[in-house]
C-alpha cells in the first residue's frame, strides 16, 4: 500500500493507545518506539521498549487495553524475553512477528500462535534499530553499530548467514557514502532505500546497487529551521517520493516534497507536551488504509493518530 500524495491532516489527534501515564499495565506504555498498523485486523503493534514487550491494540473497540504478544517477561535473553524492543514487523502469513531486539543484537521471528517460547533466531551480532520487508519478501535492517542498512533475500534470512550491505558501512560520518547512527530505513519497490541518518540530522536515500547515497531531507546542521532537522526517527515516504518524516528533538513530523531544500511541518510543532497538537520526542510512524497516521509519542508514552482533514 502506498501513502497518497497532497494529503493533510486534522492538527489534533487523538490517543489510540496508552496515555495513561509511564508503566507496565495493560492501558500503559513505557518509551514505545516502532508501530506496525495491520489494516485488516484494525490493530496495530506497538514496540514497547522500556517494558521489553510487543503490544497489539485493538483499534475503535471501547477498549482500554493492549495484549502483550511478545516479551513481557523481564529484560533478558531467554526464550521468552526480549531487550530494549525498538521495532517489528508481521511477516507475510500473518503468523509471527520478526522483531528488532536491539539489545541482545539479535533479530529474531516470535510466533503469534505460541507467543509465550517460540522464539527463532534470524539474524545475530547486528545492532537493529529499523527493519522492513518488502513485496518479494527481502529483509532490509539498520544496523545502528556498524552505520549501515544490510538487506537479506527471502531466502537468506536465517541465523549466520551475512547481510548484503546496500547503504552506508563506510565508517562513521558525513560522507555522502556514510551514516552516522541509522535508525528508521523504508524501502519502495525499485528497492530504493531511505534511511533516518540520526546524528546527522539528514534523512538519505540510496538507489539500488548505489555507492554513495543522496540527502533528501535536512542535510543543514542541526536546527529547528524549514530546512533543517534535529534527530530524525520515523520515516515514511509516498508514490512520487515525498519524504515523511519524524523531526523528534523538534517535536513535530516533517514532509520534504520531491526535490524541495525545505520542509513543511505536518503536524506538532507547537513545543514539547501533552497537548492533542502537540507531541514529545516522536518516533515511530504509519498509516492506515484511509491514510490516517499514526505517531509514536514516546515521552508522552502514547500512540496518536492524526486524521485526513
Amino acid at each position: 500500500m502506498q501513502l497518497k500524495t497532497n494529503l493533510k491532516w486534522k492538527q489534533n489527534g487523538e490517543t489510540v493507545a496508552g496515555g495513561n501515564g509511564k508503566g507496565d499495565k495493560l492501558n500503559q506504555l513505557k518509551y514505545p518506539y516502532g508501530i506496525y498498523v495491520d489494516y485488516e485486523e484494525k490493530c496495530i503493534y506497538i514496540a514497547d521498549a522500556g517494558k521489553d514487550r510487543i503490544v497489539k491494540w485493538k483499534l475503535d473497540d471501547g477498549s482500554n487495553n493492549g495484549q502483550i504478544v511478545a516479551g513481557g517477561n523481564g529484560r533478558g535473553n531467554r526464550i521468552d524475553q526480549l531487550y530494549d524492543t525498538t521495532n517489528m514487523i508481521l511477516d507475510e502469513k500473518k503468523k509471527s512477528l520478526i522483531i528488532c531486539d536491539y539489545g541482545n543484537k539479535i533479530v529474531v521471528r516470535w510466533s503469534l500462535e505460541n507467543p509465550n517460547g517460540d522464539k527463532e533466531i534470524l539474524i545475530e551480532n547486528v545492532r537493529c534499530y529499523g527493519l522492513m520487508m518488502n513485496e518479494n519478501g527481502d529483509l532490509f535492517v539498520s544496523d545502528r553499530e556498524n552505520d549501515a542498512v544490510k538487506r537479506w533475500r527471502k531466502g537468506e534470512i536465517k541465523k549466520g548467514k551475512e547481510g548484503r550491505i546496500v547503504a552506508g558501512g563506510n565508517g562513521r560520518g558525513n560522507q555522502l557514502n556514510q551514516l552516522n547512527g541509522p535508525t528508521y530505513i523504508f524501502i519502495d519497490r525499485e528497492e530504493t532505500v531511505y534511511v533516518s541518518d540520526f546524528s546527522n540530522n539528514r534523512v538519505m536515500k540510496w538507489y539500488k546497487g548505489a555507492s554513495e547515497g543522496i540527502v533528501v531531507a535536512g542535510g543543514q546542521g542541526q536546527g529547528n529551521s524549514s530546512n533543517q532537522l534535529n534527530y530524525p526517527q520515523g520515516l515514511l515516504v509516498n508514490e512520487v517520493g515525498d519524504v515523511y518524516v519524524a523531526d523528534s528533538n523538534n517535536n513535530r513530523i516533517m514532509c520534504w516534497s520531491l526535490g524541495s531544500k525545505e520542509g513543511r511541518v505536518v503536524v506538532g510543532g507547537n513545543g514539547a507536551g501533552q497537548g492533542s497538537n502537540q507531541l514529545n520526542y516522536p518516533q515511530g510512524l504509519s498509516f492506515d488504509v484511509e491514510n490516517n497516521l499514526y505517531v509514536v509519542d514516546y515521552n508522552n508514552n502514547r500512540i496518536q493518530r492524526f486524521r485526513v482533514a
